[in-house]
């Protein structure tokens, strides 16, 4: 599990390249590239708040590499108060 302060999304990751996705720390964040299709899906899965996973790694990998899980949670009003 890993925490940041902020996310990337880029979209500009081909097909040919040979991963599903790839994912690298930059300075306190994460950038995750993901194919356009991918981030079709993203964008959609964030429209209708629904929970969204990609699997970042080789395409030919048995076992995934890396889960980058965006998840939904209940609103905390409390959060960042003053």
């Amino acid at each position: 599990v890993t925490g940041a302060s902020f996310f990337v999304f880029s979209g500009a990751l081909k097909s040919s390249s040979g991963y599903l996705a790839k994912s690298s720390i930059v300075e306190d964040g994460v950038m995750v590239q993901i194919t356009a299709e991918n981030m079709d899906a993203l964008r959609q899965a964030l429209r209708e708040m629904k929970d969204f996973t990609i699997t970042c790694g080789k395409v030919d990998a048995e076992d995934p590499q890396e889960l980058v899980h965006i998840q939904w949670v209940e609103d905390d009003k409390n959060f960042s108060k003053g």
